[in-house]
């Protein structure tokens, strides 16, 4: 078995990923960056990202694609591979790929981000992919002139909602209690928009539909206050109740915190294994922001560099 070495190996392809790239490629380091399940991160299934300095308005997926061609010029070795396995009692750290590939490391930048959260209801489940979605840019062109209702409250929900009054009739919005955690500039645009219905107090307590073929007719209800259960019919369910850290790797092994975000010491990235740091929404609960994840990718590096020159 032949072992690719590198300095720094960088796990995840988002903004922290990409940054963290582009300044351990300018420290001479020779990172190798492995992309990861989903090349780009979650700006990839998002549309108009409005709050990137420097960009009025720029499409996700091409900020990504310019961040990755940046890593590329400034030197990174960007690999098209997964993950699934890092030993890291060892030193050199081990990490081994899904093609069967293993790559040796000094140093190892976990950027491997968050993903969408489920519900968990076996009626979800069995949707998923026909009619059930939890990305609104990525499946709302299939609701054109289709009444859709959107699960949430928060800032995922609301940005959905108003993403999908470009394709759909009507979008309810189901929402738990009766104010919504989402920005105040959102929660604007959502209760201006005459195509959005809140509907508040209500929880998703079923999906309903056919069986062939597979597709969605409405959803059932519950209020939570009175227990009543209420149908909205609609062709589209988007579960938008926000994310959760991808940790699968590391969770065995390393220090996490408020519902499994890997830990860092206050003021950099490091995690609780010496060598191994960690950026972007795999650490961070609170701003989940691409421009916090790309400052994140920044500081891993410079740790990195920091880690590895005074040889640890």
């Amino acid at each position: 078995m032949q072992y690719h070495h590198t300095k720094v190996l960088i796990v995840g392809s988002g903004p922290a990923g990409y940054t963290a790239a582009v300044y351990a490629s300018r420290a001479m380091l020779s990172p190798i960056l492995i992309q990861g399940i989903e090349p780009g991160g979650q700006l990839t299934t998002t549309t108009e990202v409005e709050n990137w300095p420097g960009d009025t308005e720029v499409q996700g997926p091409d900020l990504m694609v310019r961040m990755e061609a940046h890593a590329k010029a400034m030197g990174c070795e960007i690999i098209g591979d997964i993950v699934t396995k890092l030993e890291v009692n060892c030193r050199p750290f081990v990490a081994t790929c899904d093609s069967g590939k293993k790559y040796t490391a000094d140093a190892i930048i976990l950027a491997t981000g968050a993903r969408a959260k489920w519900l968990g209801l076996p009626s979800e489940e069995k949707y998923k992919g026909f009619g059930v979605s939890a990305c609104a840019t990525c499946d709302g062109f299939f609701y054109r002139g289709q009444e859709i209702t959107v699960i949430g409250g928060g800032n995922t929900a609301v940005e959905e909602a108003l993403f999908l009054t470009n394709f759909a009739s009507k979008v309810t919005l189901v929402h738990r209690r009766d104010e919504l955690r989402a920005e105040k500039i959102l929660q604007e645009r959502l209760f201006k928009n005459p195509k959005i219905e809140p509907m508040w107090f209500n929880e998703l307590n079923e999906v309903l539909g056919t069986e062939s073929p597979m597709g969605v007719e409405a959803i059932r209800v519950k209020n939570t206050k009175t227990g009543q259960l209420s149908e909205i019919p609609c062709k589209g369910v988007f579960i938008a109740i926000g994310h959760a850290p991808a940790t699968e790797l590391v969770k065995d092994f390393l220090e996490t915190h408020n519902g499994g975000y890997v830990k860092v010491q206050p003021g950099s990235t490091k995690t609780s294994i010496p060598g191994i740091f960690a950026a972007g929404d795999l650490t961070d609960h609170i701003y989940r922001q691409a421009v916090t994840s790309a400052g994140m990718g920044c500081m891993a590096a410079l740790d990195a560099e920091k880690f590895i020159a005074e040889g640890q």
